[in-house]
């Protein structure tokens, strides 16, 4: 099923109730808009924009559960592991296993200690062999970035490993990813403020933040890459730069449900102790909205 990662994979924010607890029917009526309304082409849960680094096993096997339930095969799912040891990431990856999820995202390890290279390709290497699932890495961690040159080693080393969601800033790092792979891995963007040079580039699609703040447009943006309408996706990319610009903080996934809840829908609340968007925030998040014609 990995072969249809492509396009506006939204990861999606976890509704969390005042109490800690999970919403499901809000994941599930989110899952749905974004299914049947945005029309995007796949979902990804339990990553950073829904407060993966919180969630428990349990709690990630039942937020697994409630989406790919709800998609029904109608697109892929993926579930997002951050987790510091191989061993955790195996029993999160075999919690999820029997759900029918396309891959697995899975964070390096992020506390302070860098594994070496070597270190790191068994670390991927033990666990895509235990989960028995595709695995997508997705490099974020500044303190334990994984360059090209060792993306492209454990990718050609490590049978099960199938792409990268590259998620630095500079737009030379997926450019260069993309060069070195060609078409041996998805090489989706995580570069929320660059997604129209992005797939211009050629990434396979992506799965970002902005996705879930802006799913109409960002599919809007693809579609038009894709059909070779750059004047369309200039366009579109001021838009939805604007909304990034007004959203990335160090709150983002709440900034995020803040999106969600002018347009409509349930988003719950941030896991303490992130904070809720500030009304100081708010104003010009409104703003961009409004200018992006979503509100």
């Amino acid at each position: 099923m990995y072969e249809q990662l492509v396009g506006i994979i939204p990861p999606m924010v976890t509704p969390f109730g005042a109490n800690g607890s999970i919403d499901e029917e809000a994941l599930r009526a989110d899952a749905r808009y974004l299914i049947e309304t945005a029309k995007i082409h796949g979902l990804a849960v339990c990553g950073s924009t829904g407060e993966g680094h919180t969630l428990s096993i349990d709690e990630t096997r039942l937020i697994t559960d409630v989406v790919t339930e709800t998609a029904a095969k109608r697109v892929p799912v993926i579930t997002g592991i951050i987790a510091n040891s191989t061993a955790e990431v195996i029993e999160r990856g075999r919690a999820v296993r029997d759900l029918g999820v396309a891959a697995l995202q899975v964070t390096p390890v992020h506390y302070v200690f860098r594994p070496d290279d070597d270190a790191m390709v068994r670390h991927f290497a033990e666990i895509a062999a235990a989960t028995e699932l595709p695995i997508i890495i997705y490099n974020v961690v500044p303190w334990t970035y994984l360059s090209p040159g060792l993306l492209t080693r454990i990718i050609t080393e490590v049978d099960g490993v199938i792409g990268v969601k590259q998620s630095a800033g500079d737009l030379k790092l997926l450019a260069d990813l993309l060069i070195m792979m060609g078409s041996r891995a998805r090489i989706m963007t995580a570069v929320d403020a660059l997604l129209y040079p992005s797939f211009a580039l050629g990434a396979v699609g992506s799965i970002a933040a902005i996705l879930t703040a802006a799913p109409t447009l960002c599919v809007e943006l693809w579609d038009a890459v894709q059909a070779g309408n750059h004047k369309k996706g200039l366009e579109l990319h001021e838009k939805l730069l604007s909304v990034w610009n007004a959203i990335f903080a160090d709150n983002l996934p709440a900034n995020t449900r803040y999106c969600m809840e002018l347009q409509g829908r349930a988003g719950g609340v941030p896991r303490p102790p992130m904070p809720a968007t500030s009304e100081e925030q708010k104003g010009p998040i409104r703003e961009a909205l409004r200018n992006a014609g979503l509100i």
